[in-house]
């Protein structure tokens, strides 16, 4: 990442789905941002969600993760399980269920309830869906992986919304059989 300062730094990139951005620290992967409706909109996102942040050229490390983000929006499958994110900040909560989604392979699915139960906390199906609309890391933690009960796609605070959600499942290949699921 960039040196060991508070500063930090992001960067545009070009995907499939369209133009998106990544912030950079000292302690890692501060935020991942899917595309807004231009890439103006998308540098216009991220100077309000990093109003420290500087554009600048990602190093190395950050490249590699741009590869990867390019790679799973094209359909191919990428393993960002390694990849250092920058939680300060973020409360316990929706530390868990990151972890959670972060192990959600490509064109598998869970729903709300079923990240619950796997936090130990099967009431807390809402709060679940909460956390990850507030996650500032899509798509490397994957939060459109995550469905509503009866496999409805739920929410999606991603520019475009559901329809956003829906296409990265389909991009991965994430039918599990659901009728009018993806219509």
């Amino acid at each position: 990442m960039s040196p060991a300062t508070d500063t930090s730094f992001f960067a545009l990139f070009d995907t499939a789905i369209g133009c998106c951005a990544i912030a950079w620290g000292d302690a890692g992967i501060r935020g991942v941002q899917l595309p807004e409706a231009s890439a103006p909109q998308t540098r216009d996102r991220m100077r309000a969600r990093f109003p420290d942040g500087q554009e600048a050229p990602p190093p190395a490390d950050v490249q590699a993760v741009m590869a990867g983000v390019v790679a799973m929006l094209r359909g191919q499958a990428h393993d960002f399980s390694a990849l250092v994110l920058d939680m300060r900040g973020v409360p316990e909560f929706p530390q868990r269920v990151y972890a959670v989604a972060r192990n959600i392979a490509p064109g598998q699915t869970l729903t709300y309830g079923e990240v619950a139960a796997r936090l130990s906390e099967p009431g807390a199906a809402r709060a679940v869906g909460q956390a990850l609309g507030r996650n500032p890391f899509a798509p490397v933690v994957p939060c459109h992986r995550v469905l509503a009960a009866g496999d409805q796609p739920g929410g999606f605070s991603a520019s475009g919304g559901v329809r956003t959600k829906l296409r990265l499942l389909l991009i991965e290949g994430a039918m599990r059989g659901t009728p009018g699921l993806f219509d």
